[in-house]
């Protein structure tokens, strides 16, 4: 952590990351081809006011580049250059209001483009570009604006066919070659991700710290976003949760607004996002900074269950085997504390869990809090391999309108929620720094208090 008042060291993809992956798609792509991709639109939150902006993940891993009104085209093998960048130009006006901008000269000597062109011109240019080659590849249906646009230049250089222009014979999704390569993250990558979770676990615990009965859900939330920007996030990586009580059982909840009540249970899920890159932690802890004997037993639960998850994770084991690993131990454990009755066997057969544990264990991370991957290749669950990211967030919930249950359970909400990445010999959990156990939660909540008094 950086000296009081001193800047806080904010760490980034380098420069050279960004042209390695523009190389590697450009090798798995055919010979004569094009690869075509847009920035994210920007996005009105009300009238003339924008949302905070936030590139596309599949521009941002290729490029870098901040900035709305952009399209990236690669074209292997290109005399002059195969990376071009159409991008903003500059306009001292607009900049005095909106920002600095790149323009093109920013483009090539910031960005690594080997050519750069006004995004105004781009009807005129990428026409030209596309033409005469054997196949695009494009993120066809995730930008249906883009996907019009790159249509009529399409039929522009169809409608020339007769005076030999040759349009592309075909389309290809550029999701299944990006998406593969995003789902095995590099040295440079895990940096980034560690980062944002050591800046995220510090948000958790001055939550953790900050709890007091009486204070708001969203009184949480400030102490979280405090952190987060104090750390150099410059957002959330998705809506925060702090839920409390019967709020605990929801799962997606966001309202952030109920009063903080002793005797219940806190759940906050949240995370920030450096560079595009996401954390996703939760923690549960008591608001009185005591957790109840029931409290206590599905909390314990909750955490044996994360760690014969952990023990699934590694090279040659399959994406499910972790989930598998979080059933068992918590199908165990409710027939133990009798919330479930029957044979453990039959009853994972039949998924009675889900009755309390309706979700899976995790979830690929990366520049999107669920990012991309496919799950099965084959069939197949996908065998795990070093590099790749992911949650492990085991949770038992029990409806505070539960009638099949003892009144003393209803209401209680548990998830645990770290974020590992998969190593040569097993995984790094990078979410370490928060207290999980019952001890470590209740010492800390208590020195918090001693200090404040």
């Amino acid at each position: 952590m950086s000296k009081k008042g001193s800047p806080v060291p904010v760490t980034h993809i380098p420069k050279s990351e960004y042209a390695r992956r523009r190389k590697a798609l450009m090798a798995q792509m055919e010979p004569n081809s094009i690869a075509i991709l847009p920035a994210a639109a920007v996005a009105i939150r009300n009238r003339d006011v924008e949302h905070v902006y936030r590139q596309d993940s599949d521009f941002q891993y290729l490029s870098g580049f901040p900035e709305p009104e952009a399209v990236i085209a690669l074209i292997p093998g290109r005399q002059h250059g195969e990376y071009v960048l159409f991008c903003r130009e500059r306009n001292p006006e607009r900049e005095l209001w909106d920002g600095l901008r790149a323009g093109q000269e920013g483009a090539v000597r910031d960005y690594g483009a080997d050519d750069a062109f006004p995004i105004a011109d781009i009807d005129d240019i990428l026409p030209g570009l596309i033409e005469g080659r054997d196949r695009v590849y494009t993120a066809m249906g995730s930008h249906p604006e883009f996907d019009r646009h790159l249509m009529d230049w399409i039929n522009v250089i169809r409608s020339k066919a007769n005076l030999g222009s040759q349009p592309p014979n075909e389309f290809v999704a550029l999701d299944h070659l990006l998406h593969d390569m995003r789902l095995y993250k590099s040295a440079a990558e895990v940096k980034v991700m560690r980062h944002a979770a050591q800046i995220s676990a510090r948000a958790h615990v001055r939550a953790m710290q900050a709890c007091r009965a009486g204070l708001h859900e969203f009184s949480l939330e400030a102490e979280l976003d405090y952190e987060f920007r104090k750390g150099g996030a410059k957002m959330p990586a998705y809506g925060s949760i702090v839920a409390a009580g019967r709020n605990s059982c929801i799962l997606h909840y966001q309202q952030n607004d109920a009063v903080l009540r002793d005797g219940d249970l806190v759940l906050i899920d949240a995370g920030c996002e450096i560079d595009c890159y996401a954390s996703d932690i939760t923690r549960t802890f008591p608001v009185s900074g005591t957790f109840s004997p029931e409290q206590k037993a599905i909390y314990e639960l909750v955490l044996k269950s994360q760690e014969a998850a952990f023990a699934a994770i590694g090279p040659g084991k399959h994406w499910n085997q972790a989930h598998e690993a979080t059933v068992q131990v918590i199908t165990e454990g409710l027939v133990q504390l009798g919330l479930l009755q029957g044979n453990v066997d039959e009853l994972i057969a039949t998924e009675a869990h889900r009755a309390f544990y309706m979700h899976r264990a995790g979830h690929w991370l990366g520049m999107d809090v669920h990012d991309v991957g496919e799950y099965r290749v084959g069939g197949e669950w996908r065998v795990l391999e070093p590099g790749m990211t992911l949650t492990v967030e085991p949770g038992i919930y029990i409806s505070p309108d539960n009638p099949h249950v003892a009144k003393k359970w209803r209401g209680i909400g548990v998830r645990i929620e770290d974020d590992v990445v998969v190593t040569r010999t097993g995984c790094e959990i990078l979410t370490g720094d928060v207290p999980k156990t019952v001890a470590e939660i209740e010492a800390l909540m208590a020195q918090a208090r001693t200090e404040a008094a």
